[in-house]
């Protein structure tokens, strides 16, 4: 049986994974800037250069997401990552549901 990539198929969906990755890393830095400003270890200065700097961060991504047609490829892969963290995040949580399934 031949395989039949298409080749724009392909990019999208593989520039769809790079800028999901993108995305997440940008949420853990908007984590991270939380955690520091409310631990008051930043100035106002600071605190100004990093809301900008991630705000600037938005906007670059959204942008090349839209430029590249690829704003629904990078949700079906973000759902998707989201489906596979709840599905881990829930057996570890509910052990008892996770020996169920491998006893059938």
């Amino acid at each position: 049986m031949a395989l039949d990539i298409n080749e724009d198929n392909l990019k999208h969906g593989l520039l769809g994974l790079v800028m999901a990755l993108v995305e997440i890393i940008r949420d853990s830095l908007k984590h991270q800037a939380r955690e520091r400003i409310k631990s008051g270890i930043l100035t106002d200065a600071e605190i100004e250069r990093l809301g900008g700097a991630l705000m600037e961060l938005d906007t670059a991504i959204e942008d090349i997401k839209e430029e590249q047609g690829i704003t629904e490829s990078v949700k079906g892969v973000r759902d998707g990552l989201d489906e596979i963290v709840d599905s881990v995040v829930d057996r570890l949580i509910n052990p008892e549901r996770w020996e169920d399934e491998v006893e059938q």
